[in-house]
């Protein structure tokens, strides 16, 4: 999970690199790449037979699941060619907790104390950060915000669909992984209009592939594999080095120097966020010693 998000970490930096490709085609390029890497990857592991057979069969759940990774692949793309790598990476690790919101409101998932705490910390930390980012800034950096929110939102949506499915159908549930090819699909599709006519060069789309691959296809297949072995808050809490690695990949090979507001204000974010699945992990320890020794 550690090797997960330092591969997540290097989308900011590596877009930070390109020449001439910029926005959709951006975007369109790293979906496409996904989805052939994808394709390749699930069709070794599925067999082409049955993984097509999944897909053209697929439930209702599993197109859901596919739309929101559509979402997330697009808008995270989108959101770091409109604003700094920082503010879409605290944006996005906000998505625990939206989880947390929006399963307690679509299937009744009860909300700890510690992580209404956490919201409302989490929420001065966004406010502080915005605060003074948005005031006098560029139409861009408020455009990129709300399209970096749309990254937590359907993650949100994404998980609360895959759980609730899992809780009615156990073993029986859908085959999950063919949403995230999909999602990946959806996106190169929606995009390509948007793209035309495309300008990227030889050197872009070495590192578009990059980003397609490794940056994306390969942690999140290990992030499926990781999670059978690890509990959710231990996921969660690993997740957010993504946020740490990525600012620090911007700032080193980007130049990109995150101002006082979004390192006070990411900080709170991550605090909140960081102690939040640390109490839920200790809880969750403490439980299994008490089932082991009853």
């Amino acid at each position: 999970m550690l090797l997960v998000t330092l591969m997540w970490s290097i989308a900011g930096v590596v877009t930070r690199q390109l020449d001439a490709v910029r926005g959709f085609e951006i975007t369109f390029w790293r979906s496409l790449f996904n989805a052939l890497a994808l394709s390749l990857m699930l069709g070794w592991m599925r067999g082409p037979a049955l993984l097509w057979r999944t897909i053209r069969r697929g439930s209702v759940v599993q197109w859901v699941s596919g739309m929101c990774w559509c979402v997330m692949f697009t808008a995270f793309m989108l959101a770091i060619s409109f604003t700094a790598v920082a503010n879409v990476l605290v944006t996005m690790a906000v998505a625990p907790l939206l989880t947390a919101l929006v399963a307690r409101l679509a299937i009744g998932h009860r909300l700890a104390a510690r992580t209404l705490v956490a919201m409302v910390v989490a929420g001065a930390g966004i406010v502080w950060m915005y605060a003074g980012e948005l005031i006098g800034a560029e139409s861009r950096h408020l455009l990129g915000t709300v399209v970096a929110l749309c990254v937590p939102l359907a993650a949100a949506i994404n998980w609360t669909v895959i759980q609730h499915i899992g809780n009615r159908h156990g073993d029986d549930a859908p085959d999950m992984l063919p949403a995230v090819l999909i999602g990946a699909v959806l996106s190169a599709v929606i995009m390509l209009p948007l793209s035309l006519p495309l300008a990227a060069s030889a050197h872009d789309l070495r590192l578009l592939a990059l980003l397609g691959v490794v940056q994306l296809a390969i942690p999140c297949l290990m992030s499926v594999a990781a999670a059978r072995a690890l509990s959710a808050p231990e996921v969660s809490l690993l997740a957010l080095l993504e946020v740490v690695f990525g600012v620090a990949w911007a700032w080193l090979g980007a130049n990109e120097v995150p101002s006082t507001a979004v390192l006070g204000g990411g900080a709170l974010v991550l605090g909140a966020l960081a102690a939040n699945e640390a109490l839920a992990l200790r809880r969750s320890s403490r439980n299994r010693l008490v089932k082991g020794g009853a």
